[in-house]
């Protein structure tokens, strides 16, 4: 189900921040993409042309460390955490156009011309540079920068630098940056954020930027200097623009001239920074249109500050899904945040919240409407236009929504437009003790006014309905079917009435059951104990590493060894460890179940030959028939790697 648009109102282009690759986002990470994608679901449906684009952002010093202790090479590691950054953003719902990675090819190539066009204007140069350097955070600092010795943003260890470099001019564009500022005064939003940039960073004077790094080789290579590769802000903020096919050699896409400049960047208060200062002159440079408006959200905190892994507070969106499911979580994330402030989320909060909204306000009318519905008239909803002075209150209540919404929805106070829209299905609840169809019911007499009641209602919920979508899209559609009404266009949420007739499902689905807390947290706390007994656990190899006894050659004759080619690789639902592999044998082609899904991403096997055993006899794992096993190395930590042959082979070769 679809809500129709008929009225486009022009294009709309969004975007999030691009999740570091550095590991497993939280839900406060995750929360950036609910947000944003909420807002790109309603501006489809209020008639705008929507591009919405997320992704990854996948170079730097800390991912080829991270790497080097995961035993992988940078592209492995990178693979496998963009791999589980995109489920975990489709889990909750991320209705995305495009999901660009750093690693793409066609943004790499256009970031190198980019480097180079702002070098050849004069815009960056080379130099040297001698500081202190902040791994986590990507950031150089000089020495009355620092506090207390240590990283100004994230109050960790840094490490003394020196080190050639490329640089930016940036104070080059600062005045026009200030004007820009002037002329543009809803450029960055909350306006708190905007007085941050200006008085901590544009008045005291910036520095020029550091914009390549020698001293390590993840990254972007400077094509022009080998020693370089494109530090990390100058490949990261351009992918809003190489997303949409821009080019830097006057060969720009379509999709660039259609939706650029971006409506809206939405991103957390931490980095409003890079967005507002950086991102603007970059922009500058290349005579390129700046944003209409950057947004900078607060951060969704647990109890006692920010989410961190050694604080050992971290929650993630996975494990709130399996406990709440995708909707509520949605709900919750996105009612918890203030505009202007932090929010605050705990599992108990969580509950409460589904008790109180989703199941005691919103789900329960739904469910007592199809209830009376199916009681009084066998499911056949009508109106019978016997109206009284009350009806009046209710429909004004909710023909008047979406006017309210859409104005707080522009002024990003998501949390506010949600409760707009929970004041029509409360004042429904009102309505519906202030008519007592259940003493309707008792007169015929009064089967006109029953029936006009219940019209109504239904008419109050598919108004409703309309504009909770964005934010909770599955459980909106099922409520939708169950009412057995057609989900309305945008442009006739100010009209009462457009329902003639409708029947409701006779078998109602319950939307969000109450929650028994002192249960839910049990489990919970079972969940979160049996985590950390794991992750205190050593790791175990997944095989036996004693030795064996010595066998005939005639023995090891047995086993037939081939090259293999993977041509397809997915991930099995129903297993964390499994990969389903579709491999080519020279004209054989086969399926093989492999437990390497923790060690390799599907997208990093696919074009890899492995060695393989071809004579294993098939056996069905997961409901999948397994037709071989791969060869893989194991060391005494547990870490795989496969084989592979020294020099390119074809398919199929025999291993002797």
């Amino acid at each position: 189900m679809h809500l129709e648009v008929t009225n486009l109102k022009g294009k709309y282009y969004i975007t999030t921040a691009i999740a570091y690759t550095s590991g497993k986002p939280h839900i406060g990470n995750t929360y950036e993409a609910i947000l944003a994608d909420s807002m790109a679901r309603f501006y489809r449906l209020d008639g705008y042309d929507v591009r919405f684009q997320t992704g990854t952002d996948e170079h730097g010093q800390k991912i080829e460390e991270k790497a080097k202790n995961a035993n992988k090479t940078p592209q492995q590691f990178v693979d496998g955490v963009a791999s589980e950054i995109r489920d975990i953003w489709d889990m909750v719902g991320v209705s995305y156009d495009k999901f660009i990675r750093t690693t793409d090819n066609d943004h790499v190539k256009t970031v190198q011309r980019i480097f180079k066009k702002l070098y050849e204007q004069g815009d960056i140069y080379k130099g040297s540079y001698e500081g202190w350097y902040c791994t986590p955070c990507e950031s150089f600092w000089t020495e009355s920068q620092l506090k207390d010795g240590k990283c100004p943003d994230c109050g960790r260890e840094v490490k003394k630098a020196n080190e050639e470099a490329y640089f930016f001019k940036m104070s080059k564009y600062a005045d026009r940056l200030m004007k820009y500022y002037e002329d543009n005064p809803d450029f960055i939003v909350p306006v708190s954020r905007k007085n941050e940039m200006v008085n901590n960073f544009l008045k005291p004077g910036l520095q020029d930027l550091c914009v390549s790094r020698s001293s390590f080789k993840w990254g972007i290579p400077v094509d022009f200097d080998d020693k370089h590769v494109v530090y990390v802000w100058l490949d990261a903020l351009t992918n809003y623009i190489t997303g949409l096919g821009y080019t830097a050699d006057g060969n720009d896409d379509q999709l660039y001239k259609d939706y650029w400049p971006c409506n809206v960047h939405v991103v957390g208060k931490d980095i409003v920074r890079f967005h507002t200062i950086y991102w603007p002159i970059f922009l500058m440079a290349l005579d390129i249109p700046l944003p209409k408006q950057v947004y900078g959200h607060g951060w969704l905190l647990q109890e006692g500050g920010k989410m961190s892994k050694s604080k050992g507070n971290v929650i993630y969106a996975d494990d709130l899904v399996k406990f709440f499911g995708k909707d509520a979580v949605r709900y919750y994330v996105l009612t918890a945040m203030p505009h202007d402030n932090d929010g605050i989320i705990t599992w108990e909060s969580v509950i409460e919240t589904i008790n109180s909204d989703l199941a005691n306000v919103f789900g329960n009318l739904v469910s007592r409407t199809i209830a009376m519905s199916n009681k009084y008239f066998d499911g056949k909803v009508e109106n019978t236009n016997v109206k009284e002075a009350i009806d009046q209150e209710l429909k004004d209540v909710a023909t008047s929504a979406y006017a309210k919404v859409s104005k707080k929805m522009g002024e990003y106070k998501i949390s506010d437009a949600i409760s707009e829209i929970m004041s029509i299905f409360r004042r429904a609840n009102k309505y519906i003790d202030e008519t007592a169809p259940w003493v309707l019911a008792k007169e015929e007499s009064n089967r006109g006014r029953l029936a006009t009641v219940l019209y109504n209602l239904v008419e109050t919920l598919s108004i409703g309905l309309a504009l909770l979508t964005p934010f909770i899209p599955d459980t909106c559609k099922k409520a939708f079917d169950m009412l057995g009404v057609t989900a309305r266009d945008y442009q006739d949420l100010d009209k009462f009435g457009l329902t003639e007739t409708t029947k409701v499902t006779a078998t109602p689905e319950i939307l969000f059951a109450r929650l028994d807390s002192a249960k839910v947290m049990e489990q919970v706390n079972k969940m979160i104990e049996e985590k950390n007994k794991e992750q205190a656990k050593p790791q175990v190899q997944l095989h036996d590493h004693s030795l064996k006894p010595q066998i005939e050659i005639d023995d090891f004759a047995k086993v037939q060894l081939k090259i293999a080619k993977v041509i397809a690789c997915e991930k099995i639902e129903k297993s964390k460890k499994l990969l389903k592999l579709t491999v080519q044998l020279g004209e054989e082609t086969r399926t093989v179940v492999s437990g390497i899904a923790l060690a390799y991403s599907p997208e990093y096997l696919i074009g890899k030959k492995l060695m393989m055993v071809t004579n294993l006899k098939p056996c069905k794992l997961c409901g999948i028939m397994s037709e071989g096993m791969i060869v893989c190395a194991e060391n005494d930590k547990g870490e795989l790697a496969f084989l592979t042959p020294e020099r390119d082979i074809e398919d199929g070769s025999q291993v002797f």
